[in-house]
């Protein structure tokens, strides 16, 4: 396995300043995870080239791997850890694009940006659980993470019958699933969780005050949120997902 870990976007002794006093001044003893390892904010050991996971995760995928291998599928990442200002690069790119480009209002982008996309500071993908898969055999043509494209006749039929079936063996579900009722991101059928350690992580990001963690965040576009935005963000994006991950 090769080891790699991110270095924190500042230090700190800086972002605890930016946090609720009862936040950056509790013992990161006190908790599993941090709030600053939550949020993207923090290093973590992160596990095979390629891979980016942690590595009880790591482990789970690669033997995943070699059994859809063995089926004729080759399970390729498309992404997996990404740390704070990553998501934050992603994040203002959109707003830039939707608001200056398009000539939306700022909440109508924003709106737009969070069909796929998250407010950086909670995206699982932050906690190096989750993993944007497709098979890497068949071709495909422009963007690969397009739900149509797993579908019948879609490239990623085959792959996307193959997770049904075997996913759930090796502890990885759909995040964002095609259930009718569900709110929030939309179906996003390449989107994997490790449940063994993002069900602990989610239940410890629900302790913390996002409402405050997120006002107190100035990326571009951030200051158009309202309280009421924020609070159906994290009813319906954060927590509307595969309840088998709740």
């Amino acid at each position: 396995m090769e080891r790699r870990s991110f270095i924190k976007r500042s230090s700190i002794s800086g972002l605890a300043l930016a946090l609720a006093p009862s936040l950056a001044f509790t013992k990161e003893k006190d908790f599993e995870y941090s709030i600053l390892e939550l949020m993207g904010k923090a290093d973590i050991e992160l596990y095979g080239k390629d891979i980016n996971l942690r590595a009880q995760a790591h482990d789970a995928f690669v033997e995943m791997k070699k059994a859809a291998y063995s089926d004729g599928i080759d399970l390729k990442v498309v992404s997996s850890y990404r740390n704070f200002a990553r998501q934050e690069a992603i994040f203002e790119r959109k707003y830039e694009q939707f608001t200056e480009e398009d000539g939306m209002e700022p909440m109508a982008a924003i709106d737009k940006i969070i069909e796929y996309s998250t407010i950086p500071g909670t995206s699982r993908h932050h906690w190096g659980t989750d993993v944007d898969i497709i098979d890497g055999y068949p071709k495909a043509e422009g963007d690969v993470l397009v739900p149509s494209k797993f579908g019948a006749g879609g490239p990623y039929e085959n792959f996307k019958k193959w997770m049904d079936e075997n996913s759930k063996t090796f502890d990885f579900h759909l995040v964002y699933t095609d259930e009718p009722k569900r709110k929030g991101f939309k179906y996003e059928p390449w989107h994997y969780s490790f449940a063994p350690l993002s069900v602990p992580m989610l239940t410890e990001f629900r302790r913390k005050n996002i409402l405050q963690l997120l006002e107190r965040e100035t990326f571009l576009g951030s200051e158009h949120f309202t309280n009421g935005f924020i609070r159906t963000y994290i009813q319906n994006n954060i927590l509307d997902i595969n309840k088998e991950l709740l």
